[in-house]
């Protein structure tokens, strides 16, 4: 049986809290490196499926101004680079082509943001904002069942061979990591949670522009 995620525990009724699942009985370093990582995620993507369950496409498809992007551009580009970040790290298909999903959710341009410039990006909209919701809760879902099942050692593997990316060079890992050598728990602390919780940020000063309030204290 899967391990419950917080799509599944962080819900209006539990007031967006996710639970955790119970503290590992090891306590080896990798396993509470692990366990903090697990909890910092979960949390995190509480906080994303509280942002997306109180907005709806007027909110996200808003346009501000020139020079100002949507709120359609944020959750786009967040969700997309985690998804696409697991098939770095894991191998699995990205689930947005899996599904089918740029032609369920009807987006402007099926571009997850990172190259383009804000010209471009401020046209972004989403035509089916639910449908881009599921879209999210399964990205997430999946990102969770992959950690807890992971061996704890493997956070401290060197990825991609032990080179360093040139995509990945102007990125905040390259601020990040010692002798420019990725490993696993690196690649998961800044594309996963360090990316999240960054635009998370944004995503709480864009709400104000269309009278929504932030998420936490």
């Amino acid at each position: 049986m899967a391990p419950l995620t917080s799509v599944d525990t962080a819900t209006k009724e539990t007031r967006w809290y996710p639970q955790h699942p119970p503290a590992s009985t090891s306590t080896s370093p990798a396993a509470v490196m692990k366990d903090s990582l697990e909890r910092r995620i979960r949390g995190m993507h509480a906080l994303w499926l509280e942002a997306l369950a109180t907005m709806g496409a007027e909110h996200v498809n808003h346009f501000e101004r020139s020079g100002v992007l949507p709120i359609a551009f944020t959750v786009n580009h967040q969700v997309r680079l985690e998804d696409s970040s697991l098939f770095l790290l894991s191998g699995e298909v990205p689930i947005w082509f899996s599904g089918g999903w740029a032609e369920r959710t009807g987006i402007a341009i099926d571009d997850i943001g990172k190259e383009t410039t804000v010209a471009e990006m401020e046209l972004q909209r989403i035509g089916d904002y639910d449908a881009f919701c599921d879209y999210a809760r399964e990205v997430y879902a999946r990102t969770e069942t992959w950690l807890a099942e992971l061996e704890p050692d493997k956070l401290l593997e060197p990825q991609f061979g032990g080179t360093f990316p040139d995509f990945v060079k102007n990125a905040y890992i390259h601020r990040v990591v010692r002798d420019e050598t990725i490993l696993l728990v690196d690649a998961i602390e800044c594309w996963i949670f360090q990316h999240g919780i960054r635009h998370l940020g944004e995503l709480e000063h864009a709400r104000a522009l269309v009278g929504l309030g932030g998420l936490t204290s």
